[in-house]
């Protein structure tokens, strides 16, 4: 087996347990899209793990502040240096090498993701709705583009690029939705802080029980702000090639479903985390399909005036 296999093959086995969801739609590719995905959702998935202490996004336990803020500052040297082109003997850093290399990922972009975790470790709060989606653009929304190159996306095409980045942004807002009391179990709140001031609810007492009728109304909240990026994306989904297409439709589809699942159940949301069904994943991934082709060839929807990065 190459080396470039062997990196396929680790990224693959991290994502299959790391994201499910992911990994199905990955699944959607063509044989190179899905192994440069793969590999950059390693990279990705590492990242956040070390900065949260977690094993694949679970069991976290976040380390003290000087040890987070040093694992933060190797983050960034390391990625600087796999940009660079140094060798490097860490799987996850040397697959992101290969795919960034081979895609013409921008440093920036890179750089950009960790800036994100950088607002994890300072503990930033939120007061703005315009704050929580800058927190978005840096964990998800900079995945969503980078992501769009590995599908073939060219860097000039803003257009498209934007539509990626409203996927991402989408994805980060649903996940906030369902990981709400998870989160301010562990100190960290995403929800604007006007919103909670305007329901009444305290920061500092988010997961209570007794408040969870309040928390549902602002993560409803939340998951309207998200739909026009979902339907931004959908509206991009002509500009991809056919199975890049069909992934991304099937991804949006399961993790739309997830918000879905979370405004059904109301205060009950948290009981247990919100998750599509393997039969409900394959249904969408048949929409998905369905989306596609029903929209191969179609003139781009004009965009909403819809908060950005790019």
């Amino acid at each position: 087996m190459t080396a470039d296999a062997d990196l396929v093959q680790a990224s693959r086995a991290t994502i299959r347990k790391g994201s499910k969801s992911f990994a199905a739609a990955a699944a959607l590719f063509d044989a190179e899209t899905r192994a440069d995905a793969e590999m950059l959702y390693a990279w990705c998935r590492h990242c956040d793990d070390v900065i949260d202490g977690q094993a694949l996004g679970h069991g976290m336990a976040a380390p003290g502040p000087d040890a987070a803020k040093a694992r933060l500052e190797a983050l960034y040297a390391r990625t600087r240096s796999a940009l660079a082109g140094e060798p490097t003997d860490d799987p996850d850093f040397a697959a992101f090498q290969r795919v960034a290399f081979r895609r013409h990922i921008p440093e920036t972009y890179a750089l950009q993701l960790i800036d994100g975790f950088a607002m994890d470790v300072s503990g930033r709060r939120y007061r703005a709705i315009e704050e929580t989606l800058d927190y978005c653009w840096h964990v998800a929304g900079v995945v969503g583009v980078m992501m769009a190159l590995v599908m073939g996306v060219s860097p000039d095409d803003l257009p498209t690029l934007r539509r990626a980045q409203d996927l991402g942004l989408a994805f980060q807002l649903t996940n906030i939705a369902r990981d709400v009391v998870e989160d301010a179990a562990n100190g960290r709140i995403y929800l604007p802080a006007d919103w909670l001031a305007e329901a009444a609810l305290p920061e500092g007492e988010i997961a209570a029980p007794e408040h969870r009728t309040a928390l549902s109304a602002v993560t409803r909240r939340l998951l309207d702000t998200a739909e026009p990026y979902y339907a931004s994306a959908l509206a991009g989904l002509p500009a991809l090639p056919w199975r890049s297409a069909w992934a991304i439709a099937a991804a949006r589809g399961v993790y739309r479903q997830i918000g879905v699942i979370v405004r059904r159940r109301g205060p009950a949301a948290w009981d247990t985390r919100a998750s599509a069904s393997g039969a409900m994943k394959a249904w969408l991934a048949l929409h998905g399909g369905w989306i596609v082709l029903t929209t191969r060839g179609a003139a781009e929807a004009g965009r909403p005036p819809l908060w950005s990065k790019i």
